[in-house]
Parts: C-alpha cells; sequence; structure tokens
C-alpha cells in the first residue's frame, strides 16, 4: 500500500505555528518580491480570493475582508518542511519527498498493520510535534493515494483526515468522483483532450482502450491509467543526489537596466549553481543563462533570450562558472531594456571523481581546496560570509518583502522568547 501525506494550506499553516492570532483567519502568501498569491488558507478560498492574484490589483479587497497578507517565508517553510519529513521516516524507510509539503510513503510489511489507525497515527504526531495539520491518503498505488488524499482533504468529518482505498468498491467510487482535469499527472491540455473523448472523470480514463491510449498518448499516461486501475505501476522514486540540471532564477526586486546590476545577480546565482553542484559531488559541462525583460510591462521594449557555454573541462568551481556567466550575459545584454528576471542553469553533469580527462586542458588545481575552504566557512558561520568580488557582500538575494515574518526556526534572533 502507498500513502500520500499532505500538509494543509502549508504556508499558512506555518505561519499559524509562531502566531496562533492567524488560527481561523483568512490568510494570504505572496510570490517573489511581493508579486501574487501563490498560497492561501480555506478561510480565504471562501472570501473569494483567487490564486495568482496579483497583490496590488486585490490590496483593496484584501484590506476590506481582513485577509493577512504574508510575504513568503522560505527558511521558515523549508525547515518546517525537513521537520515533517523527518517525522514521516519514523513510519516506513520507504519515503518519497514530492515537494515542499508533501511525500509518498510505501508500507512494505504492513499487511497486518490496521492502516487506518496508522494514519491518524502520523497525522497526530505530526501535528503534536510540528503544529502542521495534514491529510493522508492510502490506497494500493501512488496515483489512487492521491485520491483518497483529495477526499481526506475534502471531507474532514467523514474521513478525521484519513481516507483509504482498499476495496474495488471504493476505487470505483473515488474515481467516479474525481474530475479527469484534478487527476494527478493530467494537464490542462491533455485534460481538454479528453473531455473530448468524452472523459469527464477519473473512471471514464480507466475505460479507455489500452491499445487507443498507446496510440494517442505517451507512456506515462499509460502507466498513469494501470495506477488508477489499481495495477502498482508508479514506483516511489528514491532519493536521488544526481540531478540532471541545477537551476537557480529569480525575478528582481526591481527592474535593472544597467550592466552593473545585472552582472552582480548573474554572479550570484552562478554561485548558488557551483555551491549546489559540490553539495552533491557533480561539476558541469554546460552553463546556460538567461535574461529577460518585465513581460507584464506592455508599453516598454520587451527583449527574452538565452545563451549556452560549453566548457572544455567540466567544473564546479565558483569562480569559473561565475566568470563564464557574467561574460555569457554581456553577450545578451541590451542597452535600454529595463531587465526584470535572470538565472543560470548548470547542466552535463558529471561526478567529480568520474570524468573524462582533457589531454590539453584541465581546471586549476587550486580551486578545489579554495572551494572547500569557502564551503566550510560558509557553513560554519552561515549566510554566506565568503562571496566572489563582484557579488553583492551584504545580502545573497535581493527581493522585495515588505511583509515578511520572523524567520523562527533559523534564526536565532527570531527564536521566540518565553517568559
Amino acid at each position: 500500500m502507498f500513502a500520500l501525506v499532505d500538509c494543509n494550506n502549508f504556508y499558512a499553516s506555518c505561519e499559524r505555528v509562531f502566531n496562533p492570532n492567524l488560527e481561523q483567519k483568512p490568510i494570504a502568501i505572496l510570490s517573489n518580491n511581493d508579486g501574487c498569491v501563490i498560497s492561501r488558507s480555506d478561510e480565504a478560498k471562501a472570501i473569494g480570493l483567487p490564486m495568482g492574484a496579483p497583490i496590488f490589483k486585490w490590496e483593496s479587497f484584501c484590506k476590506a475582508k481582513g485577509i493577512t497578507v504574508l510575504s513568503s517565508n522560505y527558511p521558515l517553510y523549508g525547515d518546517m518542511s525537513s521537520r515533517v519529513m523527518n517525522i514521516l521516516k519514523q513510519f516506513t524507510p520507504d519515503v518519497e519527498v514530492y515537494s515542499i509539503d508533501e511525500s509518498f510513503l510505501e508500507f512494505k510489511g504492513f499487511k497486518q498493520y490496521d492502516l487506518q489507525d496508522y494514519g491518524q497515527q502520523i497525522k497526530k504526531r505530526i501535528k503534536k510535534w510540528t503544529g502542521i495539520p495534514t491529510s493522508v491518503g492510502i490506497a494500493p498505488t501512488k496515483a489512487l493515494s492521491k485520491v483518497a488524499n483529495k477526499i481526506a482533504r475534502k471531507f474532514p468529518n467523514q474521513t478525521k483526515g484519513v481516507y483509504i482505498i482498499d476495496t474495488e468498491d471504493k476505487r470505483i467510487k473515488a474515481l467516479k468522483w474525481t474530475q479527469i482535469e484534478d487527476v494527478w499527472g493530467i494537464g490542462s491540455q491533455l485534460s481538454k483532450r479528453l473531455q473530448a473523448k468524452g472523459c469527464i472523470t477519473a473512471f471514464d480514463f480507466t475505460q479507455l482502450p489500452d491499445d487507443w491510449v498507446k496510440r494517442n498518448f505517451s507512456v506515462v499516461e499509460s502507466r498513469l491509467k494501470r495506477d488508477l486501475e489499481g495495477i502498482p505501476t508508479l514506483q516511489l522514486d528514491e532519493d536521488s543526489k544526481d540531478k540532471k540540471m541545477i537551476a537557480t532564477t529569480r525575478s528582481f526586486e526591481y527592474t535593472y537596466s544597467d550592466k552593473a546590476n545585472i552582472k552582480e545577480r548573474i554572479s550570484t546565482f552562478a554561485t548558488s549553481c557551483a555551491e549546489k553542484l559540490r553539495k552533491q559531488g557533480s561539476s558541469c559541462h554546460v552553463i546556460i543563462v538567461m535574461l529577460k525583460s518585465d513581460r507584464h510591462k506592455k508599453e516598454l521594449e520587451q527583449h527574452r533570450q538565452s545563451i549556452s557555454v560549453n566548457l572544455s573541462c567540466p567544473t564546479n568551481s565558483s569562480l569559473i562558472i561565475s566568470n563564464c556567466a557574467v561574460s555569457a550575459v554581456m553577450t545578451i545584454f541590451k542597452e535600454g531594456i529595463k531587465y526584470k528576471k535572470a538565472g543560470v542553469i548548470v547542466t552535463g553533469l558529471v561526478p567529480v571523481d568520474n570524468y573524462q580527462l582533457n589531454i590539453f586542458e584541465k581546471e586549476d588545481p587550486k580551486h578545489v581546496p579554495l572551494m572547500q575552504s569557502i564551503d566550510r566557512l560558509n557553513a560554519k558561520y552561515k549566510n554566506h560570509k565568503i562571496k566572489i568580488g563582484n557579488q553583492d557582500l551584504k545580502r545573497t538575494w535581493k527581493m522585495r518583502q515588505e511583509r515578511l515574518s520572523p524567520k523562527y526556526t533559523t534564526n536565532i534572533n527570531d527564536i521566540i522568547i518565553v517568559k
């Protein structure tokens, strides 16, 4: 059996843990630079605040309805997520962290367990130890556990937050209740194609002929169909340190049209990618740099471009990656354009201890111990005390966060003092 454990309104719940005055009050969490709504409490949803609402357009609505609007507090959310995931690992060793607020669990050898009671134990422990409310869906497959979780979340009074699909009747009833556009793995475009075929619910999808699905869709949809039929097909993804690509992309707090600020941002993004490479023991062959203007300002000249840099030998040195990224961005930079977003992607990843050598070129051997020393000092003193000279020495990320709550669990100065 598989379980999907999902944190209810995770961002809002994290804020409520340390500010009980927000309990049962409408809350909205904003995206980077306080742009638009990315998370809402149930109370805010009921009032009518839509997901993705630009806050500058909905500011008066939020004030009139008493909605508390907060900036995204990613250090807090990340730390609380880590605590929840560590608790889940106490219930089974087979855990796939699917996102910041949900995980799949596989129960191997749990045939003698009362899974309804076990799901309640999971909920109670997470709530008691972290204060975060959760919903638990349990079923024979991953896709069905997603459906079960939606039912647990939708009907908390009847399910008490835990729902199990453990019979054929329950499976069919759940699939007939689930609209095709709400099925995990089926996006808006695919749902429209399926609706045109007469698939209104997830059950309709499972009734399609296997051959037709294989001819008209990819192997992913074919596997999803079998999973929804109760045939375990989608397996638990084990934690993998070997990512195929690492990206750091951010919107700027303001638009930039000067080279100095663009260079500084790209250098910071590139350094972040290099640090992630070293953390997972990889080096990269290719660096991709992106630069975008503000697409929302239609009256301004628009410019969106990216460029790839192929390295002669793989590296994870912040110095090399930063220099290459900064040089690359200057080749696509256009004077007079107001840029709002940039990003650095490193790909073509190989292990640091196993890659093809170049007979004519190699990385400066001094870079390896230098990067090790920088990583060690930054780990010890936090807040990236050691930086490259062309980075902003005061801040790593420049984001507008005018409604930011304290970093209750990650900053010693923000820890709550009990008197």
